[in-house]
């Protein structure tokens, strides 16, 4: 018996609602950059960070791109606000995937929510909790 794979835009528009509804006891949340984005591929999101880490009382903005290809392919997910975190490039705010251990083992199983959980407990990660970080309100 085969899986009947949900099409791209049944997927965001599911991943929209519950974007709007709030998720991870309100250290995450996320919806379209724009409103009337009919194509439902650019996002912003926003991570709360983690208490007892130097991300503690700063909130994240974060951008993503869902290509055509997406849930089957990742989205590509970029920082917004400055931040030093061993999977960001330090330039660009890009996460890299070969570094983010969700993107580099993707599956259309996934979700944006995921992405974003993820992030926030890399940000709680013993490598990654003192590393020094931007002034707080610098961006990319």
């Amino acid at each position: 018996m085969t899986a009947t794979k949900v099409p791209r835009n049944f997927r965001l528009l599911e991943e929209l609602e519950r974007g709007e509804h709030g998720v991870g006891q309100g250290s995450i949340s996320y919806g379209l950059a724009d409103g009337d984005d009919v194509t439902l591929s650019k996002w912003n999101g926003t991570i709360l960070g983690p208490i007892n880490t130097v991300f503690e009382n700063r909130i994240y903005t974060i951008q993503l791109y869902c290509g055509e290809k997406y849930p089957d392919d990742p989205p590509a997910v970029r920082f917004v606000s400055k931040i030093n975190l061993t999977c960001v490039d330090k330039h660009t705010g890009r996460v890299d995937p070969t570094k983010f251990h969700l993107l580099k083992n993707w599956d259309r199983n996934q979700r944006i929510e995921n992405i974003l959980l993820a992030l926030r407990r890399e940000m709680a990660a013993p490598y990654n909790r003192k590393l020094p970080q931007p002034a707080e309100g610098t961006f990319f």
